[in-house]
């Protein structure tokens, strides 16, 4: 009765800025937990964020540091644009195989101290899909749980796409560099054109936290091959560890941010 009670709620907020609010209550009314973010992604443009019942600090590091560069690496992100079926997907069965020793674990998301995130997929139209990510601290998810939470998919996902259909603006995303542009470029600048196209794959599935035998296997070269070109990759850029290589990658990212905006003012 109690859930009957918060779809309705959803029903009558939609298309009002309550909706985000009365959605993050009906899913805790079904299984609690600490915190609620949703994200639009728009393919390879930076994220609309869409709402969060963060703190201060944590808005701060899962939004405002997120949307910086760290979203490029992340496995919900990656999900959106490799076409993974909509629904509920817990965060360890979508990542890399080495995800939590990875650089963009030890170096952002392992600073969350989160013990499971889960998120629900809804490709809203043609060009957004929208992810709401449920975040505990304490605990992960029971099965009984994240069987609850699928129960409640077909009213999840059509009042989603009710309420988030049209989020992008008409110009969003259209003229914004592919992903693999973006990266591209980011390692191009960190190189200064002494990367190959190869070791430029290396470097994006190494920070993804793929381990030596899937990025073989995702590139069709040996695992042995593909640590002949992390360690000539550190040799090439300097470097001695992933941490260092992780920040170059971020970066780059906001370098290339800060020089399209420079250049979009010059327009005005």
């Amino acid at each position: 009765m109690e859930w009957v009670k918060h779809a309705a709620g959803l029903v009558e907020t939609l298309k009002t800025p309550r909706f985000p609010e009365a959605l993050a209550g009906a899913l805790q009314a079904v299984a609690p937990y600490d915190y609620t973010v949703i994200f639009g992604y728009v393919g390879s443009s930076k994220p609309l964020a869409l709402y969060d019942d963060f703190p201060p600090e944590r808005h701060r590091l899962h939004v405002t540091e997120y949307l910086e560069g760290p979203y490029l690496l992340d496995p919900f992100f990656l999900a959106t644009i490799d076409d993974t079926e909509e629904g509920l997907w817990r965060l360890r069965e979508i990542a890399p195989d080495r995800f939590y020793q990875g650089e963009y674990y030890r170096s952002y998301y392992g600073q969350t101290g989160l013990a499971e995130e889960i998120g629900f997929l809804v490709r809203v139209d043609s060009r957004v899909t929208v992810v709401i990510s449920l975040m505990r601290r304490q605990k992960r998810f029971s099965n009984a749980e994240i069987r609850a939470l699928k129960r409640i998919w077909p009213i999840m996902r059509a009042t989603s796409q009710a309420h988030w259909r049209g989020v992008a603006r008409d110009d969003a995303g259209d003229a914004q560099p592919t992903r693999e542009e973006r990266i591209e470029k980011a390692f191009h600048s960190i190189g200064q054109g002494v990367l190959t196209p190869r070791e430029r794959e290396v470097v994006e599935m190494t920070l993804r936290g793929h381990s030596a035998e899937a990025t073989g296997n995702e590139l069709g070269i040996s695992p042995g091959t593909v640590r002949i070109h992390r360690r000539n990759i550190y040799v090439k850029l300097r470097i001695g560890s992933q941490g260092e290589l992780f920040s170059l990658f971020i970066n780059a990212i906001l370098n290339d941010r800060a020089d399209n905006s420079t250049h979009a003012t010059a327009l005005l």
